[in-house]
């Protein structure tokens, strides 16, 4: 069974049954607590009662700087949401480690954004040094997947489709809250990664809800086609796409074949024309919920709970 791994302000605890059980470690990073697996092994085997999880304030259980680096269009359903047919070529991107959040911080919207999209996703921990050249099998996840959180890859949408820029709209600060568990896997449980399920919630409103059988590009191969040019350390994250449900969709092909004979200024300025009566995108007072788990709660990555607001 996975062992869920709470931070804090105070250090890192074990969580079981919503009660924490403080971890007796040095650690300070991420890759340090990977380092120190035994003292979360003896907490998780503690006797104590421990204390109410809800008494805590959970951080990012992903401690930056680290390398942060996502997948892009890797769901069936988003590929369809974004009018892509055919083989999809993987794609990576790099986000800003400082935009990696708390699990219940705000999610800040820059005055310059209109479009602030979500994407609930996945993120696979590394557990050891991945080279380059390195070819990663299924049986092999274990050695290089410490464990699992879950995140939200959320995009400021008219700054990535007009700059064609991922890097700059997703890294601004809160845009990546991650947690509230770092979920420790045991090498029995990544038979169950299918069965994880992802669902996202904006105002109690149903936005996303796939497992991870919808996936194209799974953890083995994703991160063999990564070792090809990047090399990945304990303590780096890969989020591994999203499903579909975003607020941004591709035009209906008519729309879009119209639109490409358009200069590209007058295109942009017809879309988000478009896009401004779209009301899926987030604004000042959104709550997002977002939960990451398989139905039986073997692996469980807990609930996020993000409000948005407007930068001040």
């Amino acid at each position: 069974m996975s062992t869920n791994v709470l931070r804090t302000p105070d250090g890192w605890w074990t969580v079981r049954d919503e009660r924490a059980i403080r971890i007796e470690t040095k650690a300070v990073t991420t890759a340090e607590l990977l380092a120190d697996r035994e003292a979360v092994r003896e907490a998780a085997a503690s006797g104590e009662s421990g204390t109410p999880v809800a008494d805590l304030v959970a951080l990012p259980p992903v401690t930056t700087p680290c390398r942060v680096v996502a997948q892009m269009v890797n769901y069936r359903s988003h590929a369809k949401d974004s009018g892509f047919t055919g083989d999809i070529p993987p794609t990576f991107f790099r986000k800003a480690s400082g935009s990696v959040s708390g699990p219940h911080d705000t999610i800040v919207r820059p005055a310059h954004v209109n479009f602030l999209d979500y994407e609930v996703e996945l993120g696979l921990v590394i557990g050891a040094t991945l080279p380059v050249g390195t070819v990663v099998e299924e049986r092999d996840l274990p050695r290089y997947v410490a464990g699992l959180v879950l995140t939200n890859d959320v995009s400021a949408r008219d700054v990535q489709l007009t700059k064609t820029q991922f890097y700059e709209s997703k890294s601004y600060p809160t845009f990546t809250p991650t947690g509230p568990y770092l979920a420790l896997l045991e090498p029995e449980d990544f038979a169950h990664l299918l069965n994880l399920r992802l669902r996202l919630n904006v105002n109690d409103a149903p936005r996303q809800d796939r497992t991870l059988a919808d996936m194209i590009v799974r953890p083995a191969q994703a991160l063999t086609l990564l070792a090809r040019f990047q090399t990945l350390d304990p303590g780096d994250l890969l989020l591994t796409g999203t499903p579909g449900g975003t607020a941004l969709k591709a035009p209906p092909k008519p729309v879009a074949k119209i639109s490409a004979l358009l200069p590209p200024a007058v295109r942009w300025k017809a879309f988000f024309k478009g896009q401004a009566k779209n009301p899926l995108y987030l604004r000042d007072g959104d709550l997002i919920t977002a939960t990451i788990a398989t139905p039986d709660g073997r692996i469980d990555l807990g609930e996020q709970r993000n409000a948005v607001a407007d930068a001040r």
